[in-house]
């Protein structure tokens, strides 16, 4: 399954190869190379990563009700 690097040093991770992992969009992968020198690609599962979702704690806190306009004029100082 070949596919091309980008200039932004990106691939698409072929869809077999994702259902293969259970992989969506947003998941954390690594990559390490075995002892023949081929890549190993991996799904890392959050809670074996050790880092805590850093938006969390913060998710659904929001106690104003903004409306976007009001918050878009706060943003660019024009009050």
């Amino acid at each position: 399954m070949p596919t091309t690097l980008t200039s932004k040093g990106q691939v698409t991770i072929p869809k077999r190869i994702r259902d293969a992992l259970n992989m969506s969009p947003g998941c954390l992968v690594d990559f390490a190379l075995n002892r023949e020198g081929g890549v190993v690609l991996l799904k890392v599962e959050s809670q074996a990563s050790g880092q805590p979702d850093r938006f969390a704690a913060a998710r659904g806190k929001a106690d104003i009700p903004w409306r976007t306009d009001d918050l878009m004029t706060l943003l660019r100082g024009e009050r």
